[in-house]
């Protein structure tokens, strides 16, 4: 859950500096990127990679967390919020920035309930639809957050949900500083992680462990299961079919960004063509989930 919201703070970062860049605000692709590369930094400090880290895995995590992470942590969450407050000044209420985004790219409830829109795009309209709070997993049940919706469905309000929506995951970061457990966060399954290198040297149960670990795999049980969680762009859900093998008979993620990208036509219709940069930047897509 601590690396979830942090991700879901530095992908709003992005979009920030992104969003900006894309309405010709400069200095807050600036900030932007200075944020979130603090979160990444600290990314760096748990699983030795700023991105495209292979740190979560079936079970638990590939490594406990690092000595100092607590501080870390609590330096982001202090450094922050004056941050954000600068985000404020700078575009949410200036008079430029909103007549580039009001009444922009609207879509209506009934348009992204359809279209399977998620995340800020259908929370936008006033739908109250987060996976965390509504089909809760890990702990979200445990801990107290509000679900950020706009009004108008326009780009103005795809924004300030993605800004207000750092403040929340502040707080649930806060409140999973207070309630972390004590002890190993690694996976305890042995049947699902390799043994640790030291051990291979030592014992052959080890090094044929961990040959088939990474030339088979672990088996699961017969059948068919599907998981969807609230990414900072909506549901991602992953449909596995298992026919009992290491291999799945059929797998399937359900991207945000594929779906998302389908409302563009309905926030576009009638607009300006000045405007269409802008409605792109309000989806926040992500080309390798919409490009196939």
């Amino acid at each position: 859950m601590l690396l979830s919201e942090l991700n879901r703070m530095s992908s709003h970062l992005l979009f920030m500096a992104t969003n900006g860049m894309d309405l010709g605000a400069v200095s807050m692709m600036i900030y932007g990127w200075r944020e979130r590369e603090e979160v990444l930094r600290f990314f760096q400090k748990v699983t030795g990679l700023r991105m495209n880290h292979n740190f979560i895995r079936p079970g638990g995590l590939a490594a406990d967390l690092p000595a100092g992470w607590r501080d870390d942590v609590l330096r982001l969450l202090d450094m922050l919020p004056d941050r954000l407050e600068e985000y404020d000044v700078l575009m949410t209420g200036q008079p430029i920035w909103r007549e580039r985004l009001q009444g922009v790219g609207v879509i209506t409830p009934t348009e992204a309930l359809a279209l399977g829109a998620t995340g800020p795009i259908l929370r936008s309209t006033g739908v109250e639809w987060d996976l965390r709070r509504d089909m809760p997993y890990l702990r979200y049940d445990e801990v107290d957050f509000d679900v950020v919706v706009g009004t108008y469905g326009d780009a103005f309000d795809r924004y300030a949900i993605r800004l207000n929506e750092i403040r929340e995951s502040m707080g649930i970061v806060r409140q999973i500083l207070d309630r972390m457990p004590s002890g190993d966060y690694r996976i305890q399954d042995k049947k699902v992680t390799p043994p640790p290198r030291a051990r291979i040297d030592e014992s052959m149960e080890a090094l044929i462990h961990h040959f088939k670990i990474f030339t088979e795999g672990f088996r699961v049980p017969e059948g068919e299961v599907y998981v969807g969680i609230e990414s900072p762009r909506g549901e991602i859900g992953c449909y596995i079919a298992s026919d009992g093998s290491p291999t799945p008979y059929r797998m399937h993620m359900r991207a945000p960004s594929f779906v998302n990208i389908q409302c563009l036509p309905h926030m576009m219709r009638g607009g300006l063509v000045a405007d269409a940069v802008a409605v792109i930047s309000s989806v926040d897509p992500v080309l390798g989930e919409v490009d196939r």
